[in-house]
C-alpha cells in the first residue's frame, strides 16, 4: 500500500524542484546582470570622466591659441605701421640726398674739383669757405661715406666709374634697411597668426569629437540591450582613443 502513494508524493514534489531550480537560475541571471551593469556603470563612468577633463582641456588650448594668434596679428600690424614710417622717413633721406648731392655737384664743378685727378689714397676734404665744402658738411654722415668713395673713382676721368654716388655699394639708408627688417618681422608674425589659428581650429575638432564620446557614452546607459549597449560604448572609447593619440601631437601652447 505505500509504493503508490510514494509515487504520488515523488510526483508532486518533482514540478516544485523544478519551480526552485528555475527561480535559482532567474536569480543568477538577474545578478549576472546586475554585475554587467555595474561594469558597464564604471567604464561608462570613467570614459565620461576622461572625455569631459579633454574636452575642457582643447578648448582651453583652442583659446589660448586663439590668444596667440590675435596677440601675433597685433603685433604685426604694429610692425607694418613701424615699417611704413621707416620707409616714408627712408624716402624723405634719400630726396636729401639727391638735392644736396645735385647742389653740391654744381658748386663742385664750378669750382673745379671734379676735374683734378683725386688720390684714393687721400679723401676728399671739403673747404669750409667754399660753397662746396659748405654743402658737404651738411651730407648725412651715411651719404658722405658714398661720395668720398665716389670721388675717390675720379668720376671725371674714369669712364668705368659709377654715373652717381647712389649707385655706389657704400650707399646705405639705415632707415630703409629698417623698413625691410620690419617688413620681415611683420611677415614672420602674420605666419605665426595663421598657424596659430589652424592650430586653434584644430583643437575646436577635437573639442567635438570628445564631446561625441560623451553622447555615445551617455546615451549608451539609456540602451536595455547589451549589444546596443556594448555597441555604443565600443564606439566611444574607439573615438576616445583616437582622440587622445591626435590631440597627443598637436602642439600646446602654455
Amino acid at each position: 500500500m505505500d509504493g503508490p502513494v510514494d509515487d504520488e508524493h515523488e510526483r508532486a514534489d518533482a514540478p516544485e524542484s523544478e519551480r526552485l531550480d528555475d527561480l535559482e537560475a532567474a536569480e543568477a541571471k538577474r545578478a549576472e546582470s546586475r554585475r554587467l551593469d555595474r561594469r558597464f556603470e564604471l567604464t561608462e563612468a570613467i570614459i565620461l570622466s576622461i572625455a569631459a577633463v579633454l574636452a575642457a582641456w582643447t578648448g582651453f588650448q583652442s583659446a589660448k591659441w586663439s590668444g596667440v594668434q590675435a596677440n601675433s596679428y597685433s603685433q604685426a600690424g604694429a610692425s607694418r605701421v613701424e615699417s611704413t614710417r621707416n620707409s616714408t622717413r627712408a624716402g624723405q633721406e634719400q630726396t636729401v640726398d639727391v638735392v644736396t648731392f645735385t647742389q653740391w655737384l654744381q658748386a663742385a664743378q664750378a669750382e673745379g674739383l671734379l676735374s683734378e685727378p683725386a688720390d684714393p689714397a687721400t679723401p676728399y676734404v671739403p673747404d669750409p669757405n667754399a660753397l662746396s665744402g659748405f654743402l658737404y658738411q651738411r651730407f648725412r654722415p651715411e651719404f658722405a661715406v658714398a661720395v668720398d668713395a665716389w670721388i675717390a673713382t675720379e668720376p671725371r676721368l674714369n669712364p668705368d666709374a659709377p654715373p652717381t654716388p647712389f649707385d655706389m655699394p657704400q650707399y646705405r639708408v639705415a632707415a630703409s634697411e629698417e623698413a625691410a627688417r620690419l617688413e620681415r618681422r611683420a611677415d614672420a608674425q602674420s605666419a605665426t597668426a595663421r598657424t596659430a589659428n589652424e592650430r586653434s581650429d584644430n583643437y575646436v575638432l577635437m573639442t567635438i569629437m570628445f564631446a561625441t564620446v560623451l553622447f555615445f557614452a551617455g546615451i549608451s546607459s539609456k540602451m536595455d540591450t547589451f549589444r546596443a549597449r556594448t555597441f555604443l560604448l565600443g564606439m566611444a572609447v574607439a573615438l576616445l582613443l583616437i582622440a587622445v593619440v591626435v590631440v597627443a601631437t598637436f602642439p600646446k601652447s602654455v
